[in-house]
């Protein structure tokens, strides 16, 4: 059974940092690519940054670039997240999410992604 638990959302002020989690069990880790997407209040889910596990490539939408860090620990099993420098608009339902293929559409991480966790909520505040 596929398991996917995502930890270390919070409260946060603006400027600060928050380090995600994503533990994965119940399939191949290095045959999958992991998403991390975020979805706000009233608006849609938005792909924040993905890695695939088995060369190591990776994506991050505009919105998130030269601010969050997405790794692995292959031995554990689990993605993180490093989100540096938080925003008000950062403020979300953030939710990892696996799958064997991944893909980009128009710029932006396609949310087509088999097994999803429960979401970890994260508030920026100004």
């Amino acid at each position: 059974e596929v398991q996917i638990v995502e930890s270390g959302g919070g409260l946060v002020q603006a400027g600060g940092s928050l380090r995600l989690s994503c533990a994965a069990s119940g399939f191949t880790f290095d045959d999958y690519a992991i998403g991390w997407f975020r979805q706000a209040p009233g608006k849609e889910r938005e792909g924040v940054s993905c890695i695939s596990m088995s060369d190591g490539s990776t994506y991050y939408a505009d919105s998130v670039k030269g601010r969050f860090t997405i790794s692995s620990d292959n031995a554990k099993n689990t993605v993180y997240l490093q989100m540096n420098s938080l925003k008000p608009e950062d403020t979300a339902v953030y939710y990892c999410a696996a799958d064997q293929t991944w893909a980009v559409l128009h710029g932006r991480l396609v949310a087509d992604f088999g097994s999803w966790g429960q979401g970890t909520q994260v508030t920026v505040s100004s």
